[in-house]
């Protein structure tokens, strides 16, 4: 067999002077094992981004390289568990100072109704991402969690009701890689916030629990906001975290939104 050496364009040197924070892949399909807290494991259906930086010097980067690296650690049974080491290959193999891996997936927990006690699963939007820069490495746990909430002010001024809507609070907290903390933990702190929790499955007796326990805790998005921030304040393995609650008002064609970060 003939091989040609075919040019390497992307390897070319550019003259226009200009770094790229991050270049690399988006949304690329893969299996992802998660350990959850019971000590069992759940193979979620994840997308990963993949990206490097790239110096002012090269036109462009090694997109093959990748998949390559994401298919190898794939092969070692350790996809999302050792997002370190795969973003220390990823540097490696591109030769970049700086590298990231996202990894976006449902995550389904049993919910069980308040009266009627039926059990179904209930998926959670979650991420896990791992940053290193200058061989120093950081990770950051996500989840999105929907809960109900009751105006306070609509239940005060209205002789009978109040408008109630679903609000979804997006949680991102950073930790010492030799620390834990459960997703499970993460979701069941929101839903305490909340004037009610949601529930995928609900029979009437259920709905009627659920909607008076609404109309009994009404909060603002505000409150809801603080009462997250306080409680996550005491997750002492948290050196860093940000929250992002918005309610999707049913009597405005706009949202209610707050946002809070802080150090630990």
């Amino acid at each position: 067999m003939i091989r040609y050496k075919l040019k390497d364009i992307q390897s070319l040197p550019d003259q226009r002077g200009i770094d790229i924070q991050y270049v690399g892949v988006k949304n690329v399909e893969v299996p992802l094992i998660i350990q959850r807290k019971d000590s069992t494991d759940q193979v979620v259906s994840a997308k990963a981004t993949m990206s490097v930086a790239l110096p002012k010097e090269h036109r462009g980067t090694h997109m093959s390289r990748f998949i390559e690296i994401l298919g190898e650690w794939g092969q070692k049974n350790l996809l999302g568990v050792d997002i370190e080491g795969c973003l220390e290959a990823i540097s490696t193999r591109l030769e970049a100072r700086s590298a990231r891996l996202k990894f976006k997936f449902k995550y389904f927990i049993e919910k069980t109704a308040p009266v009627s006690g039926l059990k179904s699963p209930m998926g959670y939007d979650c991420s896990f991402e791992g940053i290193l820069v200058n061989g120093k490495y950081s990770f950051v746990l996500g989840v999105e969690v929907p809960v109900t909430t009751l105006c306070p002010c609509s239940k005060e001024i209205s002789d009978y009701g109040a408008h109630n809507q679903r609000t979804l609070v997006k949680l991102n907290v950073s930790y010492d890689a030799e620390k834990m903390v459960w997703i499970e933990d993460l979701i069941g702190l929101i839903e305490k916030c909340g004037s009610s929790p949601i529930f995928p499955l609900l029979k009437r007796e259920d709905e009627k629990y659920v909607t008076e326990l609404a109309y009994n805790n009404p909060k603002f998005v505000e409150d809801i906001l603080r009462e997250v921030i306080s409680r996550v304040r005491n997750i002492d393995e948290l050196t860093w975290f940000e929250v992002d609650c918005e309610a999707f008002e049913s009597i405005h064609t706009h949202s209610a939104w707050a946002y809070h970060q802080e150090n630990k």
